[in-house]
């Protein structure tokens, strides 16, 4: 089976090894990554993040099927915890996402963090990669939902929507922590809860103090994912903020950073390899216990490495 021409015809099975591939970094996932790349950057990335309990994975289940009514295909990768013995995503596919399965317009897959920060697997940027030279024309990260951390979803996406839900007690923590200032879009889900005007000024109020200067001012739609209130709406407040970023060249601007973030990335694993491969020594170990017992210090001895790997 040649899996990136299949994958290009947009086949689930040659989608879904390709991924397991990426993931388990398989000899041949460089080699499939590089094939598929320049069939790649056509697919717009939304990234879907927010507290815990928000319903994060109820509103992309019915994002996804009103974007599939527009006639656009969707690939969807939910970030689960990993679990602790495997290593794998402990929630797997998705349980309310189901019904999606049948669907050939729509591909989803679950992710471990495996530890990473961000509540953004490693490797969700190469998997993003992998479904968009699928063709799929929407690509959801729907992320754990870990509070701050959360930022890193902006590295991976072209519009970030911001889930919050009334009632939860935890609304001016997520909003102390900078999930407020990565939004382009906001929902409030869950908006037959008591407080939800009280959140929604509180959100109004945070983007007053917004000190970027941007035309964009965020949308806050209200909706009850479970019953599929607010969805229409919601998408619309999204296809307006990606009419606006391609309108200004901001989505230029924000793929080229995400572009440059990538290659440091990668710059920096490789070099940190590199290094681990060439101090460990016997002169690293010795060095190492000269530190422990406060015969040199740290500082010295990364000099004196450095100088000996790079001489």
């Amino acid at each position: 089976m040649d899996i990136v021409a299949e994958l290009l015809n947009g086949s689930k099975l040659a989608i879904s090894r390709a991924i397991t591939a990426v993931e388990n970094e398989y000899g041949d996932a460089v080699e499939i990554l590089q094939k598929i790349y320049p069939h790649t950057g056509r697919a717009y990335v939304i990234g879907i993040t927010g507290p815990p309990g928000a319903g994060k994975s109820t509103l992309t289940d019915k994002l996804t099927k009103e974007y599939r009514s527009r006639g656009k295909t969707v690939g969807i990768i939910a970030v689960d915890p990993s679990s602790p013995f495997s290593g794998g995503a402990i929630l797997g596919d998705r349980i309310r996402m189901n019904e999606l399965t049948m669907d050939e317009g729509v591909f989803i897959r679950s992710m471990a963090t495996r530890g990473s920060l961000g509540g953004m697997s490693r490797k969700t940027a190469e998997a993003v990669k992998v479904l968009d030279a699928a063709g799929k024309d929407i690509i959801f990260i729907e992320t754990v939902g870990v509070g701050q951390s959360e930022v890193d979803i902006v590295k991976a996406a072209d519009t970030t929507l911001v889930v919050l839900v009334p009632g939860l007690g935890d609304d001016i923590q997520a909003i102390k922590a900078g999930i407020l200032e990565i939004g382009d879009v906001f929902a409030i889900n869950k908006a037959d809860r008591d407080g939800v005007e009280r959140l929604h000024i509180e959100i109004e109020m945070m983007l007053d103090l917004d000190q970027n200067e941007t035309e964009w001012r965020p949308k806050i739609t209200r909706t009850i994912a479970s019953q599929n209130q607010g969805v229409v709406e919601l998408v619309d407040s999204i296809e307006e903020h990606a009419a606006y970023m391609v309108k200004t060249g901001l989505i230029q601007k924000r793929r080229f950073a995400r572009t440059r973030n990538e290659i440091l990335t990668m710059l920096d694993e490789a070099i940190q390899a590199y290094l681990k491969k060439k101090v460990a020594n016997s002169r690293f170990e010795a060095l190492t216990e000269e530190v422990s017992q406060r015969k040199n210090d740290p500082y010295s001895a990364v000099k004196s490495i450095l100088a000996e790997v790079l001489k």
